[in-house]
């Protein structure tokens, strides 16, 4: 059973995060959520990792202390794949990372020849070889790592006309790998991907599945709140901020184009502050 005020907090360096704000509301329809985008020091995946993680930890903990939420999304595979440790420990509330959906790519995909797009970040680190390691060792997986993808999400989103070409020339990479042509599945591992998956999709049309951790993390988030209002529905601290609403957080809030805030609004934030 869900509580009435279940108050959620998503994360991410600008506005990838969204793509999984349509699959929370589908399955906690009566929560409120705060979405907060360091949109100040995006991209994250052109950081250091020492300054990710410190700036990360920074701005979840501002976040943190002013929202009072039940349960945090870190929507962001570049912070979830090296900050999720260290927010655990330091916050008591659930925290639910992103990670690379490689395992249902590799479930669905029929000729075991599987893409995985993502920043440069996620495709070199150490988790990402554990999973293809655990659950696609059948499989070949082509890995393209593109900030310049990031960008063009931000843009348009922005409000930014963007040709189907500047997609194509971040895809083509993909092409110089001799087993290309049998890929049928790419994971989407940067949660600003699913944003443009129509664009992808026209840009590389052989491509049968287009696997993204959107639905799983929003399954994974009702399945921790029911655990909660089952086992501690009367426990929520006394000292919990009641939710305002839907709210939005920038970081960087001195001027936000018109057609990101319409964006903004077309997933349910009316209002963005500055945190």
């Amino acid at each position: 059973m869900q509580a009435s005020n279940d108050h959620i907090l998503v994360f991410d360096s600008g506005v990838g995060g969204l793509s999984i704000i349509g699959h929370l509301r589908q399955q906690l329809p009566q929560a409120s959520i705060c979405y907060l985008a360091d949109n100040a020091m995006h991209p994250y995946g052109l950081l250091d990792e020492s300054v990710l993680i410190n700036r990360v930890l920074e701005v979840v903990a501002k976040a943190i202390a002013q929202q009072q939420p039940d349960i945090v999304v870190i929507a962001c595979n570049s912070a979830s794949t090296l900050v999720l440790p260290h927010l655990r420990a330091q916050f008591s509330m659930p925290i639910v990372g992103v990670v690379p959906a490689i395992k249902p790519a590799a479930l669905h995909s029929e000729s075991k020849v599987i893409g995985l797009l993502a920043t440069p970040g996620t495709i070199a680190r150490d988790y990402t070889d554990e999973l293809i390691n655990d659950f696609a060792i059948d499989c070949d997986v082509i890995r393209l790592g593109t900030n310049k993808l990031v960008q063009l999400v931000e843009q348009k989103l922005a409000g930014e006309k963007i040709a189907l070409a500047a997609y194509q020339q971040v895809l083509e990479p993909f092409a110089q790998h001799p087993l290309w042509p049998q890929a049928d599945t790419v994971v989407l591992a940067c949660t600003h991907f699913p944003l443009v998956k129509n664009e992808l999709a026209t840009a590389l049309p052989h491509i049968k599945y287009w696997i993204d951790s959107g639905e799983a993390i929003a399954r994974r988030v009702l399945q921790l709140r029911q655990t909660a209002a089952t086992e501690a529905s009367t426990q929520k601290s006394q000292t919990s901020a009641t939710p305002a609403g839907d709210i939005a957080l920038l970081t960087e809030n001195g001027s936000v184009p018109d057609n990101l805030r319409q964006t903004f609004k077309n997933y349910g934030f009316e209002q963005i502050n500055g945190l």
